[in-house]
């Protein structure tokens, strides 16, 4: 009997194909051909523009804006690659849309993360893969493989320099906790902990602050940064006795233009420390920002998993 053979094989949708780029070359392998066209009438037409019978495949497409569109396209190639007879697809989604939908806080709400679940599972998804997810419940949503990765040891590795001896670690809200628990571990660095409550959908306020700040540099952890709410903390920081310059370190660079606005406005955040998860085009590059690559950890990941070797020492779970 002859044993079969499943090559293995990157492809990558239109949301960030400089990472999917990135991680194959790390892999020393050909990225895939194919063909995303957003036709007239608002449609996505994918192709896949190469055989990919009995091969290993790994899609990169992480669902940043627009997430719609980014997710739609992500469905039709999974249709795409099954129907060509793949033999495996495992999904690479580092930032994981709808992921803060992952309840019903009120009555009649959907809890859209479970149906971007099922959609992925049910148009073929063989594993999933994503980074510092919202909520650790969604991997209980899917009845595959996950693989729940943190951007911690690459994100806490810029915080060891002496300069940074004198900081604290900050969780924005009670949430975040364990998150930043593990980096003030990693960086033994005392922990802070913020108490916040929420005013409106999309509105916060901060009602206490918990920890030894005196004189210290706050290192604010938080897995995603979209419109900034966060940045309007750090007032409350400062408050509580709060000194030097105050850091961020974010693995989903969202921005929206209000954090950037946020950034410029106030003097006292020195760096936004953010990892390559989803694009941060030109007009997102501000001087504060500073950007890591994940590829190196994905690429490592995708080797283990299809070598067959172990990854648990790399499930770092918030």
């Amino acid at each position: 009997m002859v044993d079969s053979y499943h090559p293995l094989r990157i492809f990558s949708g239109s949301s960030h194909p400089a990472l999917a780029e990135s991680i194959a070359d790390i892999l020393g392998v050909r990225l895939g051909r194919s063909t995303t066209t957003y036709l007239p009438d608002s449609e996505i037409h994918v192709m896949i523009d190469e055989v990919v019978r009995d091969q290993d495949i790994f899609i990169v497409q992480p669902c940043s804006v627009p997430v719609n569109d980014h997710l739609m396209e992500l469905l039709l190639y999974l249709d795409a690659l099954r129907r060509a007879s793949a033999h495996s697809i495992s999904v690479v989604i580092p930032y994981f849309p709808y992921a803060r939908q992952d309840r019903m806080a009120r009555g009649r709400e959907a809890i859209s993360a479970r149906a971007v679940a099922n959609m992925l599972e049910g148009f073929g998804a063989t594993r999933v893969i994503f980074v510092d997810i919202h909520s650790r419940a969604i991997q209980g949503f899917f009845n595959i493989p996950v693989d729940p990765l943190s951007a911690l040891p690459l994100l806490a590795d810029y915080f060891r320099e002496p300069k940074f001896a004198n900081a604290a670690i900050v969780s924005p809200d009670v949430g975040r906790a364990g998150m930043a628990g593990r980096y003030a571990e990693q960086l033994n660095l005392p922990l802070v902990v913020m108490h916040k409550r929420r005013t409106a959908f999309d509105q916060t306020e901060t009602t206490h602050v918990v920890g030894d700040l005196e004189g210290r540099s706050p290192i604010v952890i938080d897995d995603i940064m979209a419109g900034g709410s966060v940045l309007k903390q750090v007032d409350a920081l400062y408050e509580a006795g709060a000194g030097g310059p105050c850091y961020f370190a974010v693995t989903h660079p969202v921005l929206l233009p209000s954090a950037l606005e946020r950034l410029d406005a106030d003097d006292r955040i020195e760096k936004l420390v953010v990892t390559d998860t989803v694009p941060v085009p030109p007009e997102k590059r501000h001087p504060k920002i500073e950007v890591l690559s994940i590829a190196p950890l994905l690429a490592d990941i995708i080797h283990r998993i299809y070598k067959g070797t172990s990854i648990s020492e790399k499930l770092i779970l918030a």
